[in-house]
């Protein structure tokens, strides 16, 4: 290799090298954004999956209430 070789080598692989870190911290922040988007989603369906849960109990609970009242008014017309 020639002396101006060995002066360019260098320099190529110092700019490849901050290319490189540049796009590795630009995914890293991409990354970041997508985990917190993530995480307020979940955060989101935490509180719908509660409300869905309250919901479910009381249909069940008013279904008790309706056959309560079949049974009743089946019971009473005899």
């Amino acid at each position: 290799m020639t002396n101006d070789m060995t002066r360019r080598w260098p320099a190529a692989v110092l700019v490849a090298v901050a290319i490189q870190a540049a796009a590795a911290l630009m995914w890293a922040g991409g990354a970041s954004a997508r985990i917190a988007a993530l995480e307020a989603r979940a955060e989101r369906q935490g509180t719908v999956i509660e409300r869905l849960a309250r919901l479910e109990e009381q249909a069940l609970a008013t279904r008790a209430a309706v056959e309560r009242m079949e049974r009743a008014m089946e019971g009473g017309g005899d």
